[in-house]
């Protein structure tokens, strides 16, 4: 059933996009502005009980409620894994800018590039070059695959829609308070950082790892070991570095824009193995996206083959 609901569930997507916006990002955000509301007062104690709130008692509640569905209504079972998944994961929710970007600079419109960019990175970029352009985009690409499609499919196949969510409600989280460093938040957002980076160890090593084998391996594996600390973020720097690896592409590297005051151009040092991005690495990034998933989907159809078999 788990096989059947993802490639449903991927299929619905790609039919019919989801507003993702209106019907996830904002309602998560303002539930997270009501707890840190209710619980901030700068302290790392409050953070981790408003974090179980916003993340671990939803994930429990759809856990008890999809057991229930299954052992008295299968189907609603069913149906609840397959609207679970439509709205924690998918290609359309980052794909769009992806593709946008790749066709202008197709068409030489590096402007157009640059606007597309800053509106999916929420931060300018008037002074990108088209090459720092494709390589930022493969790299955004590269993370935003693993966030919305392979880590939330990961915890789906593992532990089903309440794992789905679990994960996105962490991400979520992570983004809205454990990035944040302001004097007066404190230390609420520490307990939901530290959370996420635990919970999406083994996604983000699978994901790698996924991009090794369906790309240059031995390329991928060499830039994972040698290349992937320097990165400022571990994680991101071994999905960053794999995936470079496996596509022969240099990701990484200062860019010119205006971001010195984020410390960003001295870290950013180089990834990967080959030649400067172009559209034409943006299109191999699709390419290894995709492969990547089929290699998933593959392996749990032989889960599935073996455990029919064997009963």
């Amino acid at each position: 059933m788990t096989l059947f609901s993802i490639v449903i569930a991927l299929i619905i997507e790609q039919l019919h996009a989801l507003p993702v916006q209106h019907v996830v990002r904002e309602p998560v955000a303002r539930m997270a502005a009501f707890l840190e509301d209710k619980f901030n007062d700068g302290g790392r104690r409050h953070g981790a009980i408003a974090w179980g709130l916003g993340v671990a008692l939803p994930a429990t509640l759809v856990s008890l409620l999809h057991a229930l569905l299954l052992h008295f209504q299968p189907l609603l079972g069913f149906l609840l894994g397959i609207g679970v998944l439509y709205l924690t994961m998918g290609f359309r929710q980052f794909s769009h800018f992806f593709t946008a970007i790749h066709l202008a600079l197709r068409l030489g419109e590096i402007d157009q590039a640059r606007q597309l960019l800053a509106q999916w990175r929420g931060r300018s970029g008037d002074r990108l070059t088209g090459s720092e352009i494709a390589r930022i985009a493969i790299e955004q690409a590269l993370l935003s695959s693993h966030r919305h499609v392979f880590a939330p499919l990961l915890w789906f196949a593992v532990f089903g829609p309440a794992g789905a969510l679990f994960y996105r409600l962490a991400h979520s989280f992570y983004e809205l308070w454990g990035e944040r460093s302001e004097i007066e938040f404190g230390q609420f957002g520490e307990f939901a950082h530290k959370a996420f980076v635990l919970i999406d160890w083994v996604p983000l090593r699978v994901t790698a790892a996924s991009f090794a084998v369906v790309g240059d391996f031995e390329d991928a594996v060499h830039c994972w070991r040698t290349q992937a600390d320097r990165w400022p973020n571990s994680g991101s720097g071994i999905l960053l570095a794999s995936g470079a690896g496996a596509l022969g592409v240099r990701l990484g590297m200062p860019v010119h824009e205006v971001m010195q005051e984020a410390g960003e151009l001295g870290d950013r040092p180089e990834l990967g193995l080959g030649e400067d991005a172009d559209p034409d690495f943006m299109q191999s990034t699709i390419g290894l996206v995709w492969r990547s998933l089929v290699l998933g989907l593959a392996v749990l159809a032989l889960v599935w083959v073996s455990g029919w078999v064997g009963g």
